[in-house]
């Protein structure tokens, strides 16, 4: 799992003056408005005993935890202590984890690392969700899988033709021809030629009063560090999928999916494109859980590559730099209970950079044994 990056947490309707608990790359946070509308992201856990945030209430723009009443800002530093006489101050080293936060594309974003902002990664573009002439649905089902194995799953075209065949693969002309990848340091992208089955239900029925193509140009790409594109353009107009591949642990990720079209766009078609996407899902969700190793290898050579595995080279190779260069979630991000042994990930905010003396001050335990699900 890597770090220093933007990472969508949640559909921007989804977030409001409740508060609403999200999971990735192990760690749990917690989501609400200020009451000026600004998203805030903090760590779900209160210093003081562990009480989930997520289950408190909001009172102005500070987050009151459920367990002892203690009451946090927006920038994560403890303002009141209810049990405390007013005598006493408040101790400097009672905060929790905030992480710098925006709304972007009709999702909430959270930088999840401790880079100064001059030094992080942009957040993806998404041009079509500005563009009038697009319309846009939300889908999300959480997938047994490491989440490179469904983010590399997406821009893998050589599995269209069988995992897809019944839906807009087809597996009589499976052939891939040559493709160049286009790369950036944060992306990588690809047009890619694939034969067409014929196009069924709504969809078909407009396609039927125009000619078949021998081929549609499909673009397969990513966007560090969990999403994956695919624009299919379609004889009666263009498909393009947005999946943020959430790692909810290793071994478990929350698929959330932006879908646009420019055809059928009015809200009555909204349900069948929500059943292409669920079907699509449902047809890699098998592949995907049985794969093995369950986790990607870090070496190249642990596994073959061919022609058509391009982007997932150049995803690998980039990958492998920035685990270098230590943007990679790893013992330094995982803190130990006490007995019994017990382990959870924590994320370090900008705050640990800015005050070192405070970098282990406001760790939180694992609630179960393992790795938190």
């Amino acid at each position: 799992m890597l770090k220093n990056f933007w990472y969508a947490l949640e559909f921007a309707d989804r977030v409001g003056r409740d508060p609403r608990k999200v999971t990735c790359l192990g760690q749990d946070f917690v989501l609400y408005r200020t009451e000026a509308g600004a998203p805030v992201c903090l760590s779900d856990l209160c210093v003081h005993r562990g009480g989930a945030l997520s289950m408190g209430r909001l009172s102005g723009d500070c987050i009151t935890c459920p367990y002892h009443g203690w009451q946090y800002d927006a920038e994560g530093k403890c303002v009141r202590i209810p049990a405390n006489s007013a005598e006493r101050n408040i101790p400097r080293k009672a905060r929790v984890d905030s992480y710098p936060t925006l709304e972007r594309y009709g999702m909430v974003w959270a930088f999840l690392g401790d880079l100064p902002e001059e030094q992080r990664p942009p957040v993806p573009q998404i041009p079509q969700h500005d563009d009038p002439s697009f319309r846009a649905v939300q889908y999300e089902m959480v997938i047994d899988a490491n989440y490179e194995r469904t983010f590399e799953n997406v821009v893998d075209a050589a599995h269209t033709p069988f995992v897809h065949g019944t839906s807009f693969g087809n597996p009589v002309k499976p052939e891939i021809p040559d493709f160049r990848v286009q790369q950036t340091d944060w992306s990588a992208e690809a047009d890619i030629r694939l034969s067409p089955p014929p196009p069924k239900g709504l969809w078909g029925l407009l396609a039927r009063r125009r000619p078949r193509p021998d081929y549609v140009t499909v673009t397969n790409g990513w966007y560090l560090p969990n999403i994956v594109k695919l624009h299919v353009r379609l004889p009666i107009g263009d498909m393009i999928l947005y999946d943020f591949n959430i790692p909810l642990s290793q071994d478990r990720t929350l698929v959330k999916i932006l879908g646009y079209r420019n055809f059928f766009t009015g809200a009555w078609a909204d349900a069948n494109a929500r059943k292409r996407i669920e079907k699509i899902l449902l047809e890699d969700r098998p592949v995907v859980e049985s794969q093995r190793p369950e986790l990607l290898p870090f070496d190249l050579s642990d596994e073959l590559h061919v022609r058509s595995d391009a982007l997932q080279v150049a995803y690998r190779r980039r990958r492998a730099q920035l685990i270098k260069d230590g943007w990679w979630v790893d013992g330094d991000d995982i803190i130990t209970g006490d007995v019994p042994r017990r382990t959870a990930t924590v994320i370090a905010s900008p705050a640990r950079r800015d005050n070192p003396e405070l970098a282990s001050a406001w760790v939180h335990k694992a609630r179960t044994g393992g790795e938190p699900r």
